[in-house]
């Protein structure tokens, strides 16, 4: 009998009506029943067999037809030819359905439609099944009433007789299409040990299991009972030789050789297998491929190449801690290259683990080790390579290789990408001369690649960041990030070029640049999920120093569900500091100190964890706890006095430290500041915007100040999208003036420039792309209606509550965009352009 359909009293609904309609009186009648397993044929010729003994008929009855030998087949012929009761026989389609067929009228039972599968569901568990759950189990089961049975009855199981009872070459057919290799012709017949034409046969005898949809592909249910009920040793043993033949072909094996996880497999193969996958999964899956990594180590590979791609893919998916114990022995071992390499992944979780002191003194021990030969970056010395130079290549058997002699990279970077990861650490904890001397040094024997250039670059940037007025430092770190988004997003960064291009944005007032940054590095995916924390919090402190408080809480919210190293801790816990400030949220603020305080202590002070510091300066003072931060900002100022104070990062930290001074009401170090700010007034448009700010602030705390003055400081700020900043000058000016005339210019300016970016031009309004007044910003075109209008520069200002000098770079951009020669062709065209009607 039919072993996957016995024990069974549901009846398809095909065959419901069959019976509904059947008459077991009358007779004579030939009936063949025609299905793949698992579609009740077996239930249907019960119930007919029934109704012909209850109606005293003598019947024949016949189940699993196709199974008859050809002596067998010739009685049963005869006897249908004359007998003079009912023949019902019933067959799984297959090559011999051509002599059945002739023996009656042909019934075929077809898959169960979505509403079947519900009803059949309904009647074995008693309850109602909903449209979607009905889909699912339909997709799952390509409607094959045995499959829906064993599902919603909770009963695989039973799969573990059933697929032990096959013929060897139909189970070995399905573990192979399970595996996903049931379209690979050559590699099935090499399995199967067959020829091409006797292939059809062995298909046949799988599709008549119905475990295999109308592609021959399994069913989802089917291939869940195949990979958990197969025998194990015959399973294991079918996906061994796939992989095998497939690595004899040089062939992708990702597939075959996640079937083996969690199988026990080990040996050679095995670990060539899982080791070779690995590398196949680390640009997709890095959580897959730190599993495959692991199988290879457990199946025997210990090889340097398993160890360090196991540390990339730990790395890559969050995992430092298994990053650091796997670099952290191959520092203890003999082999130089090993060691350089141990030092690289070590260096690497340190640095998103704060300790980037530390960090830079491992890459650069890393990048003075000297290569045996002149090598592209990221290749390592193997003698296994120098042997395979003077052996020809035997490709009948790769699997026979062990994992290290596959041609893949040692090292996660490589010399040239080291030291300039080294150079970035040094340069961020203060060592600008070695740093210098790192990033400028040649790379003798280093592959020119995309990534080496953009790392390489980042140097470059950062170096030129604490270098005079750092102009050049942020294109140089754009450049990079964009350099790097194609070229490699799966290498393990201590930090990106984009968060540090990002950084330096948001210690310049540009704003809108350091946004794009990370949005582009984000959808890259670059850093995989190591640095997507990074790259999201960074993006929430653009928001919230732009003043657009709730996308800050979204981007916070968003990194909140990541897992958190200590250097995002930290900007996690500062940007929830940040928001609660901005808000005036007292009790939040205090909740969120003691995190912050927390995350500060188990983060090195570096060059590149300044905001935070000084947010956490003015959290301090409004909690009356700066005597536990003094000892970091003497460090930091330490630091950056050992940099020459270079302004790009040091006007941002004496901002911070200003507002810390008026919140705790100390004058003193509010002067302090003041005049270090007014000394970096000449930097460029940001510090002096701050420095103007700043002079603003204590001449309204105390009370003597100048009403126009401080608003165009506010506008100022708020032109570098610092809204919140500007409103909170304006506003706080407003209440204090006795002057009640510039007390509502006052309130009117904070009310406008209260989270509304001041950025002179839309994404879409860029010279070149737009003609006429559409090229032109908000701002642009009230500027322009003034001075159409016969203002003088400093009387729009004033209506605008800006300086004049901020009326007159608008009016340089807008010739820019109409491409006016003179002040008077510009005017011109101005007064014919507002003078047109405006298109509805």
């Amino acid at each position: 009998m039919n072993a996957l359909l016995a024990n069974t009293d549901t009846v398809h609904p095909a065959a419901h009506r069959l019976l509904a309609e059947h008459d077991a009186s009358v007779s004579p009648v030939r009936l063949v029943v025609v299905a793949p397993g698992g579609y009740g044929k077996t239930a249907l010729l019960g119930a007919l067999d029934r109704g012909y003994r209850a109606a005293g008929v003598t019947a024949t009855v016949v189940d699993d037809a196709d199974q008859l030998d050809d002596e067998d087949l010739a009685k049963l012929t005869v006897l249908a030819s004359s007998a003079e009761g009912p023949v019902v026989v019933a067959h799984r389609p297959n090559p011999r359905a051509d002599a059945l067929r002739g023996l009656g009228e042909t019934f075929l039972l077809p898959p169960l439609d979505v509403d079947e599968v519900a009803e059949l569901a309904r009647h074995l568990t008693g309850r109602a099944v909903d449209p979607d759950a009905a889909l699912a189990l339909h997709t799952g089961t390509g409607g094959v009433p045995r499959l829906v049975e064993r599902v919603v009855t909770d009963r695989l199981e039973a799969f573990r007789s059933e697929l032990a009872d096959l013929a060897e070459d139909v189970l070995h057919y399905l573990i192979a299409s399970e595996a996903g290799a049931s379209r690979n012709l050559d590699l099935l017949c090499a399995l199967l040990n067959c020829s091409p034409d006797a292939l059809p046969a062995v298909v046949d005898g799988a599709r008549a299991t119905g475990l295999l949809d109308h592609e021959d592909a399994l069913l989802p249910v089917a291939a869940q009972a195949v990979r958990g009920y197969a025998p194990p040793a015959r399973r294991l043993a079918v996906v061994q030789q796939l992989v095998e033949a497939q690595l004899r072909q040089g062939l992708p094996i990702l597939d075959l050789a996640r079937s083996l996880l969690d199988a026990g497999s080990s040996g050679a193969s095995a670990a060539t297998a899982f080791a070779t996958a690995a590398q196949e999964a680390l640009s997709s899956d890095t959580i897959l491929a730190a599993r495959l990594f692991e199988a290879a180590a457990d199946a025997g590979a210990r090889d340097a190449t398993t160890t360090i791609g196991w540390a990339r893919a730990a790395a890559l998916s969050g995992d430092l801690d298994t990053a650091l114990r796997l670099g952290d022995g191959m520092l203890s071992g003999d082999d130089p290259e090993s060691r350089a390499a141990g030092a690289e992944i070590a260096a690497t979780v340190l640095a998103h683990r704060g300790e980037l002191a530390r960090s830079a003194e491992l890459y650069h021990w890393a990048a003075t080790l000297t290569p045996h030969d002149a090598r592209p970056s990221g290749a390592t010395h193997n003698p296994a390579h120098d042997a395979d130079r003077q052996r020809p290549f035997h490709a009948e058997d790769p699997a026979s290789r062990s994992p290290q002699e596959f041609p893949v990279n040692d090292r996660w970077a490589g010399p040239g990408a080291v030291t300039a990861f080294a150079a970035i650490a040094l340069v961020g904890t203060g060592q600008r001369g070695e740093g210098q001397s790192l990033a400028k040094a040649p790379a003798p024997g280093v592959a020119p690649t995309l990534f080496t250039g953009a790392v390489a670059r980042t140097a470059n940037g950062i170096v030129e960041s604490v270098t005079g007025y750092g102009t050049e430092a942020l294109p140089e770190l754009v450049g990079a990030a964009t350099m790097l988004e194609p070229a490699f997003a799966g290498s393990p960064l201590p930090d990106s070029p984009a968060a540090l291009a990002a950084l330096a944005g948001l210690h310049s007032g540009e704003l809108a640049l350091a946004e794009s940054v990370l949005d582009r590095a984000l959808s890259h995916g670059v850093g995989g999920a190591l640095l997507a924390p990074r790259h999201r919090l960074l993006l929430g402190w653009v928001a919230m120093t732009g003043g657009d408080l709730a996308t800050a809480a979204e981007h916070r919210d968003a990194a909140a569900g990541m897992k958190l190293e200590a250097r995002d801790e930290l900007f996690f816990a500062t940007l929830e500091l940040g928001l609660a400030r901005r808000a005036s949220d007292l009790a939040g603020l205090q909740r969120s100190w003691d995190r912050a305080y927390q995350a500060s202590m188990r983060q090195q002070v570096d060059l590149f964890t300044l905001l935070p510091l000084g947010e956490l300066a003015i959290a301090a003072a409004r909690t009356g706890a700066q005597a536990k931060i003094r000892h970091r900002l003497e460090r930091a100022h330490a630091m950056l006095d050992h940099l020459d104070n270079p302004p790009l990062w040091t006007v941002s930290l004496h901002w911070h430290e200003l507002h810390a001074a008026i919140t705790s009401e100390d004058r003193p170090g509010a002067e302090r500041h003041l005049s270090a700010l007014t000394r970096f007034a000449g930097s460029g448009r940001y510090p002096a915007a701050l420095a103007d700010a700043a002079k603003c602030w204590l001449a309204v705390i105390s009370g003597s100040f100048d009403p126009r003055e401080t608003a165009e400081a506010a506008a100022e700020l708020h032109e570098l999208d610092l809204c919140w900043d500007s409103s909170r000058l304006a506003g706080q000016a407003a209440i204090r003036t006795s002057d009640r005339k510039a007390m509502v210019q006052l309130l009117e300016a904070a009310r406008q420039f209260q989270g509304t970016a001041g950025r002179p031009e839309s994404a879409t309004a860029v010279a070149g792309t737009a003609h006429g007044l559409s090229a032109l910003s908000e701002r642009e075109l009230e500027v322009a209606r003034l001075v159409v209008d016969g203002l003088t520069y400093k009387q729009a200002g004033s209506k605008l509550f800006i300086s004049g000098k901020t009326v007159e770079h608008h009016m340089a951009r807008i010739r820019g965009k109409l491409g006016s020669a003179d002040r008077r062709e510009l005017l011109s065209t101005l007064r014919e352009l507002l003078d047109k009607p405006t298109n509805p």
